[in-house]
């Protein structure tokens, strides 16, 4: 199917490894002209070698506070205009009940405050251009514990909801996308090869861990004009594993 995203133009953060780096090279291999940013210069520049296309490289850190406006304006400058913004950049936090208000104010702005900024600093040349994609990877709803992560994808999936309700009449979709158990170094690092194959056997219905492409795979759709009506909805990519209804 052509999706129809050739020339268009796309920023992707946190792009330098695991889901944020396969979203980018699905992108590019529709033809999307892209511009990524993450912490890693060096990641980046292999991103886009693997890639085989040029890049707009952006090193910055999503934490301080002028990142959004800073990547919005590089962006910018580098592409003329950005189509689609895929907010994936964050990191899970897991807490106990005592979390600092440091800790608390660290991943609510991680995970929802800056990719909030950043959307906004890019609407309004989408609203100019009446066309355009948000999409966000955001996290599950079934916490086990106290996560700073979880609250903050929660409020990212009503901000988006909310969103997606004012800006439609311009063109402009935003969808959310929580990722079930998707093969990274995240994942790697912090599960075992024996959990993995247990979870795998016992959890997830179709009886594997995902990998990138099968985000990146509904991120180009929701991305493309053939998802025009598809607009504040949260869509799980994760095998089954999620035991709620929708």
């Amino acid at each position: 199917m052509d999706l129809g995203l050739a020339g268009k133009t796309a920023l992707v953060t946190g792009a330098s490894a695991g889901i944020g780096r396969g979203i980018a090279l699905a992108l590019a291999a529709e033809g999307v002209r892209l511009a990524v940013t993450a912490r890693r210069r060096e990641r980046l520049e292999s991103l886009a070698q693997e890639a085989g296309a040029q890049m707009a490289i952006i090193e910055c850190d999503f934490m301080q506070e002028d990142a959004p406006r800073r990547i919005a304006d590089a962006a910018l400058r580098a592409l003329g205009a950005v189509d689609i913004l895929v907010n994936n950049a964050g990191g899970s936090r897991p807490f106990k009940i005592d979390a600092s208000e440091a800790q608390w104010e660290e991943a609510i702005t991680l995970n929802f405050t800056r990719q909030r900024q950043l959307a906004h600093a890019l609407l309004g040349q989408m609203v100019a251009r009446k066309w355009g994609r948000i999409v966000n990877i955001t996290g599950k709803s079934e916490p086990e514990g106290v996560n700073g992560a979880f609250a903050a994808k929660a409020a990212m999936h009503a901000w988006a909801k909310g969103l997606s309700r004012e800006v439609g009449k311009h063109g402009i979709t935003v969808n959310s996308i929580p990722p079930g158990r998707i093969l990274s170094e995240q994942i790697e690092r912090n599960y075992t090869p024996e959990y993995r194959k247990w979870q795998s056997e016992h959890e997830i219905p179709v009886g594997e861990y995902g990998k990138p492409a099968d985000i990146a795979n509904l991120v180009c759709f929701l991305a493309s004009p053939r998802a025009r009506y598809i607009t504040g909805a949260v869509i799980p990519v994760d095998g089954g594993l999620r035991r709620y209804q929708f």
